[in-house]
């Protein structure tokens, strides 16, 4: 394997790798990491196991072992990695442009991450009882948050007489914001999302079970995944996709495959957050008060906007209530240790004074 470092040597073997890079999603922001004497090779993160993870390279891909100071680091799919080649052996993880992460199961203060990297997110649903806006919301918040460019698209199309309903509600979210509906098994319905795949480019999809998340993978990048049928009952699907991977699509772009996710925690996205409800945000800066609640205070413009039909006060609501879990989600364990135990101490101060002024009456 041919280190960085005598890559300095041979002017057109550069140009081969600098190509090689691109197709694996290299950005001048990882080559401005890079220590021009170094003889690390840069790989990209395809899958994660325990205790070793799959990469590509300009060479082709390997499978690494993570043993020592390497088990320790967060690696999560769509990383870059540096590589010492007499291991082989990884040394480092680049610095992400984005990354994708969730609140981990539990009450620990603890994240998840996702997937790291990503250009474009196909944020999937689809036309019938899965389709839900507040979840879009949140998902919107996250492609935000990650940095990454978010397309809605609407599969099983086919089903229903009319999908109109469904992307008018979806593209109400965002200005410009990008809605495809399709039906994910038809290759050729498929097409109108080639732009976000060609070289170079990484993209995501996020997702509930049985949305068809598997099915359009399989169309996009003509391979075969195992796929399983919605329950008659409730029309929610099963879990097909149990890791995240990343799968080189035809036109030389990577897609990354995640897991269904029924509930995903928002972690200090409370930027993208004003970003996705900017009608909101915009609002409230011409509130009266600077602090407005947006109850009952004079002069607030959000009450007056809901007041005369240009904004859903159901859409408050759900800013609201995303903006409090970003909140209580975003509090270290220290913090959130140190609040239980100061309201703790409030309670028993409480009702050591109930106590206290009972036995005086009495």
């Amino acid at each position: 394997m041919i280190s960085l470092a005598a890559l300095t040597w041979y002017p057109v073997y550069i140009m081969t790798t600098a190509d090689s890079l691109h197709r694996l999603g290299w950005r001048p922001f990882f080559q401005a990491q890079l220590d021009a004497d170094s003889e690390l090779v840069p790989a990209r993160v395809l899958n994660v196991h325990r205790g070793r993870i799959d990469v590509a390279h300009v060479e082709g891909e390997e499978t690494i072992a993570l043993t020592g100071k390497s088990a320790e680091l967060c690696i999560t799919v769509g990383d870059w990695v540096l590589i010492d080649a007499s291991g082989p052996r990884v040394e480092a993880c680049l610095e992400r442009l984005g990354v994708f992460q969730r609140k981990a199961a539990g009450t620990a203060a603890a994240l998840q991450l996702i997937a790291a990297n990503v250009d474009n997110l196909f944020i999937v649903t689809s036309a019938n009882r899965d389709f839900n806006v507040a979840r879009l919301e949140r998902y919107l918040a996250i492609a935000h948050d990650a940095g990454a460019y978010p397309i809605i698209v609407i599969t099983k199309a086919d089903t229903v007489d009319s999908v109109q309903e469904f992307v008018a509600s979806a593209a109400g979210l965002s200005p410009g914001l990008l809605v495809e509906a399709l039906d994910a098994r038809d290759a050729e319905a498929v097409e109108v999302l080639r732009p976000w795949c060609e070289t170079g480019q990484t993209v995501a999809l996020l997702g509930s079970s049985g949305v068809g998340k598997s099915t359009l993978i399989n169309t996009l990048a003509r391979i075969s995944q195992a796929t399983k049928t919605v329950r008659e009952d409730d029309q929610r699907g099963r879990h097909t996709t149990t890791s995240r991977s990343m799968h080189r699509l035809p036109q030389g772009g990577w897609l990354i495959d995640t897991p269904g996710m029924r509930e995903l925690q928002l972690v200090d996205v409370a930027d993208a957050l004003d970003e996705v409800f900017s009608d909101i945000a915009d609002l409230a800066n011409r509130c009266r008060f600077g602090d407005c609640l947006h109850d009952a205070e004079p002069g607030c413009a959000v009450q007056d906007a809901i007041a005369k039909g240009d904004l859903d006060s159901d859409r408050l609501r759900r800013y609201r209530k995303l903006q409090s879990e970003d909140r209580r989600n975003s509090e270290t364990l220290v913090e959130r240790r140190s609040r239980d135990k100061s309201l703790g101490k409030l309670y028993r101060s409480i009702q050591s004074d109930k106590r206290r002024l009972k036995g005086e009456k009495q």
